[in-house]
């Protein structure tokens, strides 16, 4: 786990950010595939792909609260999506494929035509 700049609270205590690497395995979830069938633009797709699947232990350790947002850096890009607590082992991101993932996968195919999109490191932090 990597400390960053600490942060003032409002009164003036320090509120000290953190942020920690991952690794990330994308998926088609049920729910994705169900709300497919609905439309790309609906709210139960959107919903599935801006929603990052993580460790309660992970999310403690982070210190993330309901209604936090997280950003996703990799070398690549970043991405701010919300979190959820899923069945994830600790250490590990799970992301529906979609749109709001692409900024953070590299276009290196090699030369199969498909990025990886499985195995990334990427680091985590809380996106204020």
């Amino acid at each position: 786990m990597t400390g960053v700049p600490v942060q003032r609270t409002p009164r003036g205590g320090a509120l000290q950010m953190v942020k920690k690497r991952f690794t990330i395995i994308t998926l088609r979830t049920l729910t994705q595939g169900q709300a497919m069938h609905v439309g790309k633009e609906s709210k139960e797709y959107v919903e599935e792909i801006s929603t990052v699947r993580m460790n309660l232990k992970d999310i403690e350790e982070l210190a993330l609260q309901d209604g936090d947002r997280i950003r996703l850096s990799t070398p690549h890009g970043s991405t701010v999506l919300k979190f959820a607590k899923g069945d994830v082992p600790q250490g590990m991101v799970l992301i529906a494929y979609g749109r709001l993932i692409n900024p953070i996968i590299g276009t290196d195919t090699q030369a199969t035509g498909m990025p990886d999109y499985k195995g990334i490191e990427v680091e985590v932090e809380r996106y204020v």
